[in-house]
């Protein structure tokens, strides 16, 4: 196999291109991945707000229930 200067140029370019968009590319993925985890923050912390929501609204509904049977075996 022969060496082929059209090749390996093409080859090293490619490399080095891929180095430099790497490094101009880096402040932009990591700007995508922050923006990510604040989305991912954001609807946990809502998450664990309709859990509080849902938890207090079943409670009263318990409270509620164990209420109106105290009332109905008072009026028995």
């Amino acid at each position: 196999m022969s060496f082929h200067l059209p090749s390996f140029l093409l080859g090293y370019g490619a490399g080095a291109a891929s180095v430099l968009a790497a490094k101009h590319l880096r402040p932009l993925l990591l700007e995508l991945a922050t923006l990510g985890y604040r989305f991912v923050d954001s609807v946990a912390a809502r998450a664990a707000m309709k859990q509080e929501d849902l938890e207090d609204l079943l409670a009263e509904a318990k409270a509620r229930a164990a209420k109106s049977r105290r009332e109905a075996s008072h009026h028995h």
